[in-house]
């Protein structure tokens, strides 16, 4: 079984920043990859960013580059999303997910466990 738990979520101003966490906890050895996937009300899920735990490369979304990082402990039990320059357009519930996917893939379909989500909301 693998569980997520998200944390770190909030409400701030718009060029703020925000450190989001995803605590991942596998009883086995199931996954390869962890994601961020953002969603608002009426609107498709957006991947965020991925990263490859076997070496830690990640990728970013193109709305989301150049100012969001993501990174992990070195027991790899925990994923970290640091996000800057924050923009009202951010604001959504963002889930962190995991699974086997092409590497580098943030297309939701690919992950098979997913947390329960953490609201972000930045305010102009």
């Amino acid at each position: 079984q693998v569980h997520l738990v998200e944390s770190g979520g909030g409400s701030v101003q718009a060029g703020g920043s925000l450190r989001l966490s995803c605590a991942v906890s596998e009883n086995t050895h199931r996954t390869n990859c962890v994601a961020w996937f953002r969603q608002v009300p009426g609107k498709e899920r957006e991947g965020v960013a991925t990263l490859y735990t076997r070496d830690g490369r990640t990728f970013y979304g193109d709305s989301v580059k150049g100012r969001f990082t993501l990174s992990r402990d070195t027991s790899d039990n925990t994923v970290y999303l640091q996000m800057t320059s924050l923009k009202p357009e951010d604001t959504a519930m963002y889930y962190c997910a995991a699974g086997t996917p092409v590497i580098g893939s943030l297309d939701s379909e690919s992950y098979r466990y997913w947390g329960q989500g953490t609201q972000v909301t930045v305010s102009s």
